[in-house]
């Protein structure tokens, strides 16, 4: 083989690493797991309990918040979810028990909807995110739930109340 040869096999291979290279050793996006809604998830790695989309909806000063969300409890004993939102003197703790093999619909529409768990004294900014503990079977998961505007046109039978 002639030294052009080589070379024209070198640079075709250079051209095609350079072109697809940064494939290599980018992430996917598409394996990335992220929650498609305004609310957050929860899997059973962090306890008995699922909890899906769970978001607050504030009204307009952000005093007062309605906790929107499901929580679906797979297993065969019933269990009792703890959520507080906020840190300090100033968190708000509430509960939601789930029977066994069921969903709570916190907020929710249709025939399985409860009434949205008012969380007063809230004080968060709009479109802000509040540090929350969520407990599910002993298992304790700190994550950030999305504190949403009730003026939204979809959002406004979800506010609450003056």
């Amino acid at each position: 083989m002639t030294s052009r040869a080589l070379a024209s096999i070198a640079l075709g291979a250079a051209v095609i690493l350079g072109a697809t290279g940064c494939n290599m050793i980018s992430p996917q996006a598409t394996t990335i797991p992220y929650s498609a809604a305004e609310g957050i998830n929860i899997d059973d790695a962090s306890g008995p309990v699922l909890v899906r989309n769970l978001f607050i909806v504030a009204d307009e000063k952000g005093k007062n918040g309605n906790l929107i969300g499901y929580f679906i409890n797979n297993t065969d004993e019933d269990h009792t979810v703890s959520i507080q939102v906020g840190e300090g003197s100033d968190a708000i703790s509430v509960e939601v028990d789930v029977d066994a093999n069921s969903t709570v619909a916190v907020g929710g529409s249709g025939d399985n909807g409860d009434d949205p768990i008012l969380l007063e004294g809230l004080n968060a900014d709009l479109g802000a995110t509040v540090v929350s503990n969520i407990t599910s079977g002993g298992e304790t998961v700190t994550t950030h739930l999305t504190v949403l505007e009730g003026k939204l046109s979809y959002l406004k039978d979800l506010a609450p109340s003056e």
